[in-house]
């Protein structure tokens, strides 16, 4: 399979902070980026969720954070009625 070299820019504490934390994981940063590429490909969409993010200034620089999701599953998760009957369901089974 022939390779492409790709050339991208990114903070360089941005860089420094996913260098150590790819490291830790045995992985590179070349290795790193080209799973992202392949979930994406894989899934047809970014491998994760893009929202809007809270803003914070610091040293005339924009650094944008994530804001928490709380209660984001709320309403795809239900327990039944009778929470044993699962495993009754299970005991005919077997």
């Amino acid at each position: 399979m022939a390779q492409a070299s790709v050339n991208i820019r990114m903070d360089s504490e941005v860089k420094r902070q996913a260098d150590s934390l790819f490291s830790s994981l045995g992985l590179n940063m070349s290795v790193a980026v080209n799973m992202f590429v392949r979930q994406a490909l894989m899934q047809r969409r970014i491998p994760f969720d893009v929202a809007e993010s809270a803003e914070v200034v610091q040293d005339d620089r924009k650094i944008v954070r994530k804001a928490p999701q709380y209660g984001c599953l709320s309403g795809k998760i239900r327990i039944a009625d009778d929470f044993d009957a699962p495993l009754d369901d299970f005991k005919d089974y077997m």
